[in-house]
């Protein structure tokens, strides 16, 4: 069975924990269901049943009007295809599959794979909801377009001409990009610099101001010109593109490659056909829209009563309740069942322990994450109104689902959780973590230790910033801090990695470290400094700290709480064909409803305690432990 999760996107102080807790609209479990196929269970839990009609229903109240409206839009190109006599086979949707896998260089089920992981559809959905129309609607477009000779050329030297390498730094103002061009005309050297700390735009900022190389016909001809114009070493005056204002430096230009236009013109051809037929795909289905009576049944309540059994009209032709409702089931049925599970191990553990949710905990529970999410009213009051509809239109889903399925498990776990206790240690781990002084550092990482050592090698032999930069730039395994010459976020203390803080902190400016593994990483580090503490005393952020390291805690011992009572239930899901049996008793498995054993954090749990303070007093974003230092990275650089 999927784990618990308890976090969703949009919603993120409402539970805090990691992952997403999808958890369905629950009815009575116990409530009569009808005779026959709709009463069978999807799941059982601890001998309750969770019937198909229930996850049906579930399915359909939480996902309807989204997948309606796919419906709809499907009935609009099938009646269209229909009256012009045009069919769409199933091999027409496969060859088209395989002409996608091949534009990108990969196999047929590699592309298949990456799109279930990018879209969450599976592949049936994928050939009826997206290839499907794509393909009807190009043939009712009827694919007439023919593009020039001078169309032709200029996706030839857009593909195959030569190119400039350039950074770029971008200011949201004429004046602003003056002063940085006169500054960068000064100091050539320094453009990279110079564009991490003033750019605008965030993306080439983070690398130092590179940029793909630029293309002529790209879409700005007059930025174009410039870049073409420069001679490699020389600064553009300011280009202004739509609102921003551009300084290029020319770092090199590369020549055409080897191609001629005869060779690649049929290639060029069918790419600008399938540009141009998908616009005009578009402005079909428009008006097509346009000319659509639809009636969307499901989402008024009037016409529900009056026709329940269907869910839309498209120019007269209904659309049933039942398709509605299968589609839902299929698409959505294993994330709502899980969280229908979820809700049934709650409730059965409230009900044993004599505990209840009440609605003004979850009025209060709502309240708070609206506070926390800056929701407030002109009286200074949790503006809840807002804040609910927000969640509403950016989850997609009726409101009530964001009381059942976000609010109340959350309320659950913190009433079967309880309090728990924030000692003066963790108050002082705090104070320091967050205002205390921090280490500057420039990383170098890497993926073994053989070549950690390698590399330690030639940093000592010229132990300086810039030094370690060039390696860091050329060796580090870790994109960011690779892009950025090795610079990272300054390392506070209490950050969760007590190997790499022990190392930081015992070096002196301008010292080099040895070698530190944490993980599967090895790191060396050149120390430029520390920080200078922050200037706040305890008192002042006392309350502050124990109501951040509380609210840390108690979701920490939620998701303690909730995998203990998870790994001792009996669970089958017939829809994922899963079983699962009470996990064999032991010390750091207690029954549910028993006092959970004690633990030393672990390193995520650890960091996640050390992560900056809410309140006014926290310290910017980036001085925290760099999160490249607990994830996995991809390897890269050179060998």
């Amino acid at each position: 069975m999927t784990g618990m999760v308890l976090q969703r996107s949009g919603w993120p102080l409402v539970l805090g924990l990691s992952g997403v807790l999808a958890l369905g609209f629950c009815p009575t479990l116990a409530a009569a269901e009808p005779a026959g196929a709709a009463a069978k269970p999807a799941a059982v839990v601890n001998g309750t049943d969770i019937t198909q009609q229930q996850l049906a229903d579930a399915c359909l109240a939480r996902y309807g009007s989204v997948v309606v409206g796919t419906l709809i839009n499907k009935s609009i190109i099938e009646q269209a295809c229909l009256q012009q006599g045009i069919v769409v086979t199933d091999a027409d949707v496969a060859q088209e599959i395989d002409a996608m896998a091949r534009r990108f260089s990969v196999p047929r089920e590699q592309w298949l794979a990456l799109i279930q992981r990018e879209r969450g559809v599976t592949e049936q959905q994928y050939c009826s909801d997206i290839v499907w129309p794509m393909l009807a609607l190009r043939r009712l477009a009827r694919d007439s377009f023919e593009p020039t000779d001078q169309q032709i050329e200029e996706q030839f030297q857009n593909q195959y001409g030569p190119t400039v390498k350039a950074r770029i730094i971008v200011a949201s103002s004429q004046a602003e990009a003056e002063a940085i061009r006169a500054e960068v005309v000064a100091a050539p050297d320094t453009f990279g610099a110079v564009a991490r700390e003033k750019s605008i735009d965030v993306g080439s900022a983070s690398v130092g101001g590179w940029v793909q190389p630029i293309r002529r016909c790209s879409g700005s001809p007059a930025f174009e010109a410039v870049a073409f114009g420069l001679t490699e070493g020389g600064i553009s005056e300011v280009v202004q593109v739509a609102d921003q204002f551009i300084v290029i430096k020319c770092e090199g230009h590369l020549p055409a490659a080897d191609a001629t236009l005869a060779a690649v013109r049929p290639q060029l051809a069918e790419a600008l056909r399938e540009k141009q037929a998908r616009l005009q795909s578009t402005n079909v289905f428009e008006q097509l829209q346009q000319v659509a009576t639809i009636e969307n049944v499901l989402n008024d309540p009037a016409q529900q009563a009056a026709a329940p059994e269907v869910a839309a009209r498209v120019n007269g032709q209904p659309i049933p309740l039942a398709a509605v409702r299968d589609v839902c089931l299929e698409r959505y049925g294993r994330d709502v069942l899980d969280g229908l599970i979820t809700r049934a191990l709650l409730d059965q553990e409230l009900a044993r322990a004599g505990a209840a949710v009440t609605q003004a905990d979850l009025d209060a529970e709502v309240a708070r994450a609206a506070e926390t999410l800056g929701f407030m009213t002109p009286e200074g009051q949790p503006d809840v109104a807002a804040w609910i509809e927000r969640v509403s239109r950016e989850q997609k889903q009726p409101a009530a689902f964001y009381l059942t399925d976000i609010v109340y498990p959350t309320v659950a776990l913190k009433t079967l959780v309880g309090t728990v206790a924030v000692t003066r240690e963790d108050l002082d781990k705090a104070f320091t973590a967050t205002f205390g002084p921090r280490v500057r550092c420039r990383a170098i990482v890497l993926d073994n230790q053989r070549r950690a050592q390698e590399v330690w090698q030639l940093a000592r032999q010229e132990p300086t910033a810039e030094r370690v930069g060039d390696l860091a730039e050329q060796y580090s395994v870790d994109p960011t801090s690779k892009a950025l010459r090795g610079e990272v976020p300054p390392i506070q203390r209490f950050g969760g990695q007590p190997a790499l803080e022990r190392e930081a902190f015992g070096l002196k400016p301008g010292e080099l470290s040895g070698v530190i593994q944490i993980a599967d990483r090895f790191m060396v580090l050149f120390c430029e400094g520390h920080t200078t503490p922050v200037e706040v005393t305890f008192d002042e952020v006392r309350d502050e700290l124990f109501r951040d390291i509380h609210e840390k805690k108690q979701r920490i011992e939620m998701a303690r709480f909730f995998t203990h009572l998870q790994e001792s239930a009996a669970i089958d899901n017939f829809l994922a064909g899963t079983s699962q049996s009470p996990a064999a008793r032991s010390p750091d498995r207690l029954p549910a409803g028993s006092e959970l054993p004690a633990s030393t954090l672990t390193r995520r749990e650890a960091k996640e305690l050390a992560s900056p303070r809410a309140g006014s007093r926290q310290q910017p974003a980036g001085a925290v432990t760099p999160a490249t230092f607990e994830a996995p990275v991809t390897s890269g650089g050179n060998r």
